[in-house]
């Protein structure tokens, strides 16, 4: 993969505000909902917050497959990762992506029962740009190129 379509890629993760995160409900069927990207690691972790109390929640602990979308839409470009989701609720990793304001969806602060952190590890990329797609395992993102 070209160094520029890797920088695009990480572009578009850093400025997106929000990305859609499909779970499996229990008929196989998928689930999808709009969610603040808080946090990643390289491209390979990415972290969201939610109530542990949640839908997605529950099926993610009964079936840990998963995918993430991030999106562009004035240049219409998306990234989707697939992967597996962890539910988080040790205070180290709820600390990493509290912020300021969050106490309005869990008024304990950090240590609210009901607060945990989404921790998806992607395995394989789908980069949709310039009606072109790529496809490429996410290792490949965390190569710098040659030449």
């Amino acid at each position: 993969m070209q160094q520029s379509i890797k920088n695009d890629i990480r572009r578009l993760v850093e400025k997106s505000g929000k990305v859609y995160v499909s779970s499996v409900n229990e008929e196989g069927s998928p689930n999808t909902k709009a969610m603040f990207a808080r946090d990643h690691d390289g491209m390979k972790v990415h972290y969201m917050s939610t109530n542990y109390s949640s839908l997605r929640v529950s099926q993610f602990m009964k079936n840990p497959k998963a995918c993430i979308y991030y999106c562009n839409e004035r240049f219409f470009k998306g990234l989707m990762f697939t992967g597996t989701m962890e539910v988080c609720t040790d205070r180290e990793t709820r600390e990493r992506i509290w912020r300021n304001g969050d106490e309005m969806y869990y008024p304990k602060g950090v240590d609210d029962e009901d607060y945990c952190v989404l921790r998806f590890t992607a395995e394989k990329g789908n980069y949709y740009h310039n009606l072109t797609k790529e496809l490429f395992p996410v290792e490949e993102l965390e190569e710098e190129s040659e030449g």
